[in-house]
């Protein structure tokens, strides 16, 4: 009895199926790992209006859930610290071993830090133009040594939103070219370095009721949200 051409080139693909392995049908692109590292102070930390001191989720705990629903799987190391300044976060990337290691290991790492430089010295006008020096000098020590220790990982820098708000029309006419002096600074040493800048001035102004509710210099939740997603939009360009 013959066989047609057509039942045999059936059984001929159905062997090729049979044969290869499961994984070849498996729904979706296998999991990334990465590692992300946060540095920063008290908004990288986690402290919002309502919490106190005690720790709540912050923008970077907002970035890995966005790693996560982009099928990544996330080793996430949290290192900052409320009234952290930048002279303390370059003293742990200049001497902490478990800092070193974990920015060696990191494909992403997201930094805020300056603002509390600039808050210890706000009713001292002869020590401003100091702290603003401390700032550019101490962050490009920390990118520069950054980039020593891990020179292909990604790193994300944060510009300031305008933490009083609520604050007198005299005073905000005081406060805002600060900060804006402050996110130059930031910006300037982060293009140096080859790394990117994340402005948050103009996206937090949008609705201080919302992000930034109390006369508190920390966001809310829904703040943090929408910091995280300033972030994302220039991490999704450049993760793969």
């Amino acid at each position: 009895m013959k066989i047609s051409r057509k039942f045999s080139s059936l059984v001929l693909t159905g062997a090729l199926l049979v044969s290869l392995p499961m994984s070849t049908f498996a729904n979706g692109p296998a999991k990334k790992v990465i590692d992300y590292v946060a540095l920063g102070d008290s908004l990288a930390y986690g402290i919002t209006p309502e919490g106190g001191l005690t720790r709540d989720l912050s923008y970077t705990d907002y970035l890995v859930n966005r790693f996560e629903q982009s099928q990544y799987t996330v080793g996430f190391k949290n290192y900052g610290f409320p009234g952290y300044t930048s002279e303390q976060l370059k003293q742990d990337v200049l001497t902490k071993n478990d800092v070193q290691t974990k920015i060696k290991e990191a494909e992403f790492i997201t930094i805020d830090i300056g603002s509390n430089d600039l808050f210890q010295v706000m009713n001292n006008p002869a020590r401003i133009p100091v702290a603003f020096n401390s700032v550019a000098v101490n962050l490009q020590t920390i990118l520069a040594a950054i980039e020593q220790l891990n020179p292909s990982v990604k790193v994300y820098v944060m510009g300031y939103y305008n933490p009083f708000p609520y604050r007198s029309q005299e005073q905000q006419a005081a406060i805002l070219p600060l900060l804006n002096r402050l996110n130059q600074i930031i910006e300037v040493s982060a293009n140096a370095y080859g790394n990117t800048y994340v402005p948050t001035a103009e996206i937090i102004a949008k609705d201080y009721e919302t992000y930034l509710p109390k006369d508190n210099v920390h966001l809310s939740l829904e703040g943090y949200q929408l910091v995280a997603k300033e972030f994302w939009k220039n991490i999704d360009k450049s993760k793969d």
